[in-house]
């Protein structure tokens, strides 16, 4: 190999042509032969070509990585596009040509920003994911959930990020919706316990801990199972609430009942207005705290107790009370009953023991209802037998009053008298129609009660039919005695035309009084009759507490005519069912 450089000492080194010529000198020097020259030469040579060789080798592999990592660079680009769904982006290099290092250069920014763009994107996900995660381990009951959700990498695009979105959203609008019913539920729970006499922290804290009142309102446990459990705590609370409304109400009417038959003052009563109030209240209606507490109910039982106690001794008392009223009831209708003999019955029950006091009370109550029945059945016939004895009365006046002489004196009161008189006669002509319908209805009465209509013990059709008979002796009476006047007057005037001389008038001799249907006797040696006789028996009965009225009072021979006054004579006019007093 020719020696081709030499020494440059103007580059002030050493080179391959320098130790060359610098080898050959050695050679000469020594003496070394042309073969072994040649053969050291090509040993150099070869030598050469490795070191080239291994240099090439090496600049081709660095090249291959180059082209590797752009290739890499190329592909993690459209994948990070790809995730991120985006079709194009602003930052990509738009030389796609040069050397491997320039267009390496050129795509490097676009990749750090991708990067970065994905990161903050996965950012978004994990705070999205998490909240989800949150939320559906709230509804689950599953709050202690601290687990990083897993982002999926490959699909990072908006509209994947807008779908975690409006999952999210729905989940926060259904753990609003949850929330409010909690609330709600809790609310609920909250009054019913304030109404039961309840403790509310203990009742709802055992549904769940984070309902306590201490806790805000955002950790308050939203779960499947707490609703459930509240929704049934409200139940119960509520089904517990009917129950005790019911107990109260049949307490506070066992009050009301014993209180009403002993009489109870209202100072007494009103100790227990808290559970009287509530007697005909609805279940919803009952919102007062503590109206339903236990203590309350209990005091109710326990007063009860008391009264039930007390109406066994005073049992005898309540019965006669109850006896009274049904005597009373009988006697406004004018029903004959042996009260004796039901107080009597009474004694003997109640010292006998062989009856319970509801029992017996409860038996005096249905007799009172029939009798309130019979009364109710008998009040028409009665209304009108009154109507019939006040005319019966202002008849037997009108007799009096027509066998007066002085009445049409100018004395005190006479004009009075007079228009009464002419009242009278009016209401004395609708006796007979009166008695009629009376007749009529009372026959009535008995078809449809298979039994007789009795008036003070008496059969009303008996009084009617001994009043017919009366009235026609009556009426026979009248003729009579008109004929013995004329006769008396012919006489009279037979004298005078013999004599020259008239007598005083003298009252008419043997003039009859016919009574009414309480009549208590007659005159002209004529015999009482049973209608008399019987009515006389009942009318002597004085009044008493049961409001009978003294029959005999209102039979009795006015001493003053002028006693009626007009308003009371108008009525019998009339025609309607006012009673006149008596004179």
């Amino acid at each position: 190999m020719a020696v081709t450089e030499g020494h440059n000492p103007l580059l002030g080194e050493t080179t391959c042509g320098t130790l060359l010529h610098k080898l050959q000198e050695i050679w000469d020097e020594v003496g070394e032969s042309d073969e072994e020259r040649d053969k050291m030469l090509l040993q150099i040579e070869q030598e050469c070509l490795d070191v080239y060789k291994k240099k090439v080798e090496q600049a081709a592999k660095s090249r291959a990585q180059l082209l590797e990592a752009l290739s890499d660079a190329k592909i993690e680009l459209a994948n990070l596009l790809s995730a991120l769904g985006e079709k194009t982006f602003t930052g990509m290099p738009e030389k796609t040509s040069g050397t491997i290092k320039e267009q390496l250069a050129a795509i490097a920014p676009a990749l750090e920003q991708l990067w970065k763009q994905k990161d903050e994107r996965v950012k978004e996900f994990s705070d999205v994911q998490s909240q989800i995660q949150k939320i559906c381990g709230e509804i689950s009951g599953n709050s202690n959930v601290n687990e990083t959700p897993a982002v999926d990498e490959t699909d990072l695009s908006l509209k994947k990020l807008d779908e975690f979105h409006a999952q999210l959203q729905e989940l926060q609008k259904e753990k609003s919706e949850r929330l409010q019913k909690v609330l709600e539920f809790v609310s609920s729970v909250h009054d019913l316990c304030g109404v039961l006499g309840m403790d509310f922290l203990s009742t709802v804290t055992e549904v769940h801990p984070s309902l306590n009142d201490s806790t805000g309102v955002q950790s308050k446990s939203i779960s499947n199972d707490t609703l459930a459990r509240l929704a049934k705590t409200v139940l119960a609370l509520i089904e517990d609430k009917k129950q005790r409304l019911h107990k109260l109400q049949e307490l506070a009417a066992q009050l009301t009942d014993l209180w009403n038959l002993m009489d109870t003052p209202d100072e007494e009563r009103q100790l227990f207005d808290h559970v009287t109030c509530n007697m005909s209240a609805s279940v919803d209606g009952v919102t007062v705290p503590g109206a339903l507490a236990m203590d309350l109910i209990e005091q109710a039982e326990v007063e009860v107790e008391r009264l039930d106690l007390l109406k066994a001794s005073r049992m005898k008392e309540i019965a006669f009370k109850k006896q009274d009223e049904l005597e009373e009831i009988y006697a406004r209708v004018h029903t004959e009953i042996d009260p004796e003999a039901a107080r009597e019955k009474i004694m003997a029950l109640i010292d006998s023991g062989s009856v319970e006091p509801s029992e017996l009370l409860a038996d005096m109550d249905a007799q009172i209802s029939n009798a309130k029945e019979e009364a109710l059945s008998r009040k028409d016939i009665l209304d009108k037998v009154e109507k019939w004895m006040s005319a019966c009365e202002e008849e037997s006046w009108l007799e009096d009053y027509n066998r007066d002489e002085n009445r049409y004196n100018a004395s005190r009161g006479a004009h009075l008298n007079l228009k009464r008189a002419e009242k009278a006669r009016i209401l004395v002509n609708k006796i007979p129609a009166l008695v009629d319908t009376l007749v009529a209805r009372t026959q009535a009465w008995e078809e449809e009660r298979g039994m007789q209509f009795a008036y003070d013990g008496v059969p009303l059709l008996a009084m009617l039919d001994e009043y017919a008979m009366l009235r026609q002796e009556r009426e026979e009476e009248k003729r009579r005695l008109k004929d013995q006047k004329k006769y008396s007057e012919q006489q009279t005037t037979d004298q005078d035309t013999i004599f020259g001389s008239r007598p005083s008038p003298a009252r008419p001799v043997g003039t009859k009084k016919v009574i009414g249907p309480r009549g208590n006797g007659g005159t002209n040696g004529t015999p009482n009759r049973r209608l008399s006789l019987n009515a006389h028996q009942n009318g002597s009965k004085s009044s008493t507490k049961d409001g009978r009225r003294d029959s005999t009072s209102r039979l009795a021979t006015p001493v003053n005519y002028v006693a009626m006054s007009k308003e009371d004579t108008a009525s019998h006019i009339s025609g309607t069912d006012t009673v006149p007093v008596s004179p």
